[in-house]
């Protein structure tokens, strides 16, 4: 971890702290989370190879444009990254409407369907784990416009790498149908769901483990 004085100076408030602190300690679970990340996406990546080639084909048959979606999100220490996910939308579908997915949103392709519901179009954020922009489990990735708005409690969740699942993750699996039928999704998204979601992340860094977060990968599974 990086010492606190050289952290973004947005991330050095008095209230961060003990979540730093609480980190900071945890050293042998920092160190197995992260050969874990290394291990298990490296391997993955290499024997589902020819299964990502036939995802591609497939997306590419469907729908017209890139076989990658690569959004800048947010991770560790508030830096801008691109993300690597299996396209399921049209292209150019964030400048089509709002930058929360909808359960039935015309934007998402035939193809697209059944890799969101599968949760399959996550797959390749294990390039992400594997270049250390991203991990297992963490605080699931946001778009600028959504980290601009955090207190600055929140901002705790970004002294670690953005997670491909988490507690929060599991929590809201139907975070899509929750916020279908609201008038102004961002809003709703931003003062209830979000701040819902920041409570179960930031209890997660305060009771950070390795092998709890091998539970939660497990929950996730199941």
């Amino acid at each position: 971890m990086k010492r606190w004085d050289k952290l973004p100076l947005e991330m050095q408030k008095e209230v961060i702290k003990p979540y730093y602190q609480i980190l900071k300690k945890r050293k042998v679970s920092r160190f197995l989370k992260r050969c874990f990340d290394i291990v298990m996406s490296f391997f993955p990546l290499f024997l589902l190879f020819p299964f990502f080639l036939l995802i591609g084909i497939l997306i590419k048959l469907t729908s017209k444009g890139p076989v990658f979606y690569r959004q800048v999100r947010v991770t560790r220490y508030n830096k801008d990254f691109r993300i690597f996910k299996f396209r399921t939308m049209v292209v150019n579908a964030d400048q089509k409407g709002t930058l929360v997915t909808t359960k039935n949103d015309s934007r998402i392709t035939r193809i697209g369907k059944f890799l969101r519901k599968t949760k399959l179009d996550e797959l390749p954020q294990l390039i992400n784990v594997l270049f250390g922009q991203m991990t297992f489990v963490g605080t699931r990735p946001e778009v600028r416009k959504y980290v601009d708005a955090y207190n600055d409690e929140m901002l705790a969740t970004l002294l670690m790498p953005a997670g491909i699942t988490s507690s929060a993750s599991v929590k809201y699996k139907d975070e899509a149908s929750l916020i279908e039928s609201a008038q102004d999704i961002d809003d709703v998204y931003i003062n209830q769901i979000l701040k819902d979601k920041m409570k179960y992340n930031l209890e997660d860094i305060k009771k950070f483990n390795f092998f709890r977060e091998i539970g939660c990968i497990f929950k996730t599974i199941f």
